[in-house]
């Protein structure tokens, strides 16, 4: 095989993956227009559409259907085949995909990339940080990072540190106007922002002491999801805010947040770095889950 024709049915694979020329694009470091043109090369070259393209979005034919699932595993056998020679260098290469949530990233990944980046070189990162539910095989990453109840079944799962736990802030110019809050069932009297996730779905505020678990779900005016907003409308005055403790530490010990409710906040679930099932593991991917673990 040509490498022309090679990387045709690579350009072919990846838009199949994505069902997006751009993002196939951005996968493979090129234009859209170029995977366009590599895709009806191919199409050309064998006489079959394989893809329906409209304006707004391309699915696969029964044909293009058939040839990625000869292509998907056929490619990672040849990816398998090029990380088991990693075995044989003695630094780490590479690029190595990972998503995280974006809420957590800083306090989880931040402080491993400097040191990791120094160590290895010839190491490329590539990080995504979203809090939208991924399927990192479907959308081409190497591992990703959530709690346990949201890894996916058949996925290598390593526990991690920190453990992180949600806490209820509020500003001291809030608290003038309203009453400290000493339990869960308090909180029906007080300005709430609602939590989002990216696809607009609301997720409770969650408190557990004594064996006594509690459940709110917030009816304020302000909804969002981004818990750097979260923590600005907190500082304001808005409203009461549920957000990660590590990110509003620092207004905690200047006075400028107010924690309460903390004897009913728990710990979350363990975190977890999980990847799919890998015959040769690449130097740079073990570099980078040993630094995570670590």
């Amino acid at each position: 095989m040509r490498a022309t024709e090679l990387s045709e049915l690579s350009a072919f694979a990846a838009v199949a993956r994505h069902k997006s020329f751009r993002r196939a694009g951005e996968e493979r470091g090129v234009t859209a227009s170029a995977i366009s043109h590599a895709v009806l090369n191919l199409e050309e070259r064998i006489g079959i559409r394989l893809l329906n393209r409209t304006t707004r979005s391309v699915s696969l034919t029964e044909a293009g259907a058939l040839l990625q699932s000869h292509l998907d595993p056929a490619f990672g056998e040849i990816t398998s085949a090029l990380d088991a020679l990693n075995r044989f260098r003695h630094t780490p290469f590479g690029r190595v995909k990972l998503n995280v949530p974006n809420s957590i990233a800083p306090f989880v990944i931040g402080w491993i990339i400097g040191p990791l980046l120094q160590k290895n070189p010839n190491l490329e990162l590539e990080i995504s940080a979203t809090d939208r539910l991924v399927d990192i095989v479907q959308e081409g990453f190497d591992a990703g990072i959530r709690f346990g109840e949201r890894v996916a079944e058949g996925m290598i799962a390593v526990r991690i540190k920190p453990r992180l736990r949600l806490v209820v802030v509020g500003s001291p110019g809030y608290f003038e106007r309203r009453p400290v809050p000493l339990t869960p069932h308090d909180l029906k009297r007080h300005l709430c922002i609602q939590n989002m996730f990216p696809s607009g779905a609301r997720y409770p505020w969650e408190f557990e002491r004594d064996g006594q678990a509690i459940t709110f779900q917030p009816t304020g005016p302000l909804s969002l999801d981004d818990h750097e907003l979260m923590t600005q409308a907190a500082l304001d005055g808005v409203a009461l805010a549920y957000v990660w403790e590590n990110r509003v530490e620092k207004f905690i010990a200047s006075g400028e947040l107010i924690r309460v409710l903390d004897d009913w906040c728990q710990p979350e679930e363990p975190l977890y770095l999980y990847y799919p099932s890998r015959r040769h593991m690449s130097a740079g991917f073990r570099a980078l889950v040993d630094a995570i673990k670590a």
